[in-house]
């Protein structure tokens, strides 16, 4: 989480404070699928400010958050969402296509099942949509990251540079192309719109 712009800072300190918010919720009242969902959700986006393990286990937790508000209420389509923008990360994540492909196929599952939730729900169903052309952009990714790594490897990559100059590690050029890829699709989890959502949709049971 280094150099991180203001813009990043107040993104994390606002996720962090609404995960805060959220497990107090949740522990107020721990039949509260909605708390879940926000609490997953706000780990889901800090989860982008970590790298390699520490970002994955991460979206596990946030997993089991969204997975433990579906167990509360099965009908939470906002849930099923944030499960498959979860399920998502884990594929671009994955070191090998067939892993990626498995949870990229999970992601689908989640978007579809919200989208018969909600079938007017625009984001839900640009989800679904984009959700099939994950296992391209994955391999475009796994191709980048190589050639970088190759450069990176290659004679002159051992040269000096000044530190203005540097180039980003291919771990967090790989993470960046995934958040916008997640900015590009509108799939991004914000607490703010899922709290609209869900005030839309009226209480879970």
């Amino acid at each position: 989480m280094e150099s991180l712009g203001r813009e990043d800072i107040e993104r994390l300190m606002f996720f962090e404070q609404a995960r805060e918010q959220a497990e107090r919720e949740f522990k107020a009242n721990n039949k509260d699928a909605l708390a879940l969902t926000k609490w997953g959700g706000a780990l889901l986006e800090l989860a982008h400010f970590r790298q390699g393990a520490e970002a994955y286990e991460m979206i596990e937790e946030a997993i089991g958050k969204f997975e433990q508000a579906l167990a509360l209420d099965a009908a939470r389509h906002d849930a099923l969402w944030c499960l498959g923008n979860a399920y998502t990360s884990q594929g671009f994540l994955s070191a090998e296509a067939a892993s990626a492909g498995r949870y990229f196929d999970k992601a689908g599952e989640c978007f579809r099942k919200a989208v018969e939730l909600e079938p007017a729900n625009d984001t839900y169903r640009r989800a679904l949509e984009m959700s099939s052309k994950a296992p391209q952009l994955y391999n475009e990714l796994q191709r980048q990251l190589q050639a970088a790594s190759a450069a990176e490897s290659s004679p002159r990559a051992s040269e000096p540079r000044s530190a203005s100059k540097q180039k980003p590690s291919a771990s967090s050029d790989f993470w960046y192309d995934v958040a916008g890829w997640a900015c590009l699709v509108g799939i991004v989890f914000g607490v703010a719109a899922l709290s609209r959502t869900a005030a839309a949709s009226g209480p879970s049971a």
